[in-house]
């Protein structure tokens, strides 16, 4: 499906539900937690800072390993569809550039 310049972007159900997912796997987690400090120290002071801890790191580990998984060739392909967010690569060799100066080659 190709847009249009004039069409506006319509996510997909999944796009919209990502991250609802990874809230619900932290709070999956925190409850689990929670739970088990609950049932071993009676305590809920405790209880409650060992749930949010557990919630906070695994919604920031889910988050980074999600950052470090590359596009797959649908997700590269709805990128290069729709060019207004992509911004253009970087030409790194410019003819007009003046030279680099030398390299230091030590003492």
């Amino acid at each position: 499906m190709t847009q249009q310049p004039g069409d506006s972007y319509q996510p997909s159900r999944r796009e919209v539900l990502r991250p609802a997912e990874y809230v619900g796997g932290a709070a999956i987690a925190a409850i689990f937690v929670g739970l088990v400090t609950l049932l071993v120290t009676r305590d809920w002071t405790i209880t409650l800072i060992g749930a949010g801890g557990v919630f906070i790191v695994v919604l920031m580990a889910l988050a980074l390993l999600q950052m470090a998984i590359k596009p797959d060739a649908s997700e590269r392909a709805e990128l290069t569809e729709n060019p207004d967010t992509v911004t253009p690569p970087v030409d790194r060799e410019d003819p007009d550039a003046p030279p680099a100066p030398p390299a230091d080659r030590g003492h």
